[in-house]
């Protein structure tokens, strides 16, 4: 997967979360999770956009550390929310929570990928 297919993965990623939280009902706990899993979930998109702005192998290696975060934290909210409401679409919640482990996956191998490559630089 090249740079702009992932660009544009983590970008859909984030739509596609935000279309799932706004199917949420209404309530102070659905606002605290809603408001996390937007977090987390955009930050995936714009954190990678920025690694690949970076202006050194160790910045890039940092900004990939926070996708890989923001993409863990979005796998872990959605399995808070598959336990705890009964009324939701189960299966956009499932992809939802697949294409996080995923790119939880890609991330974990493209930062093992960058900084072997950073070693055999130095």
């Amino acid at each position: 997967m090249n740079k702009e297919d992932l660009k544009s993965r983590t970008k859909r990623f984030a739509i596609e979360t935000i279309g799932f939280v706004n199917t949420l009902p209404k309530s102070k706990a659905n606002d605290l999770i809603s408001y996390q899993i937007l977090k987390s979930a955009t930050s995936v998109a714009a954190n990678y956009r920025a690694s690949l702005r970076g202006r050194s192998s160790a910045e890039f290696i940092s900004k990939l550390n926070i996708v890989l975060e923001e993409a863990d934290e979005s796998m872990c909210w959605f399995e808070i929310i598959e336990k705890s409401y009964e009324k939701l679409d189960i299966n956009k919640l499932k992809k939802l929570h697949k294409e996080s482990d995923e790119l939880t996956a890609i991330f974990t191998s493209s930062l093992k990928t960058a900084r072997k490559n950073l070693t055999s630089k130095n």
